[in-house]
């Protein structure tokens, strides 16, 4: 069978070497269950979909909501890879987990709409499930309501036509999709531990996602969460597909 892999989409080598260690130990994967391209490099090789039968995607300090006009080489590689795939997975093709940044690249490829008007602060945030969620294949075997991280300075304001909303909050009323039964996206993190996630902080620290003064307070937020629900999503993934 062929592997998983993990889609690099961060600049910051030692963030993303970081976030691939998460993905691989939430969804209880070795180096030969999940492997690892790097789309900041490279961008996808041709046989892309026959050389993995998943893929997941992770944060990015890129936006899509950047003006293209201004977006670098390696952005416009990026979110052309991740488009591929979201088109992929959407017809049923592949499977795909796209978060954080990914969900909007994906949002955006399959007709939805992003927007500025969702960011949420570095942190802990409750989500609850919708009804839809409550019985959907992967997240209809985690509690109805849990906490996961978020840091993300845009969000979804219109789904993709045949999307199912699966989960949600105030903050950020999209913050889990379905298209099909093959693509899945979340705009929270489900992968990292606390300890992990605040190593992350101290990378984007002054990427503007929070105060840089108040980073002992956020950390102590973020060490005190219970994360565990959030990250058996992955190993759900990673056993369906």
């Amino acid at each position: 069978m062929a592997p998983l892999v993990y889609l690099c989409v961060r600049p910051q080598v030692d963030a993303a070497d970081g976030e691939y260690a998460s993905f691989a130990a939430a969804m209880q994967l070795d180096a030969d269950g999940l492997e690892r391209w790097n789309l900041v490099e490279e961008p996808l090789p041709a046989d892309v979909f026959t050389r993995w039968r998943g893929f997941v995607v992770g944060g990015s300090p890129f936006n899509t909501t950047d003006d293209d006009a201004a977006k670098s080489a390696a952005q416009r590689q990026i979110e052309a890879g991740l488009e591929a795939v979201a088109l992929e997975a959407a017809a049923g093709r592949t499977a795909a987990l796209f978060t954080c940044f990914g969900i909007g690249v994906a949002t955006r490829a399959l007709g939805g709409e992003v927007t500025r008007d969702y960011p949420e602060g570095t942190g802990p945030t409750s989500i609850e499930l919708t009804d839809d969620g409550r019985v959907d294949a992967l997240f209809g075997g985690i509690a109805p309501a849990f906490t996961a991280l978020t840091a993300h300075k845009e969000g979804t304001a219109r789904l993709p036509d045949g999307a199912v909303l699966l989960a949600r909050n105030d903050d950020c009323p999209v913050q889990a999709y379905r298209v099909g039964d093959r693509l899945y996206a979340t705009q929270f993190h489900p992968e990292p531990t606390g300890v992990a996630f605040t190593e992350r902080m101290t990378i984007y620290r002054n990427h503007g996602y929070f105060d840089a003064s108040e980073y002992d307070l956020v950390a102590e937020r973020v060490l005190a969460a219970d994360l565990l629900e959030a990250q058996r999503l992955l190993r759900a993934f990673a056993t369906a597909f």
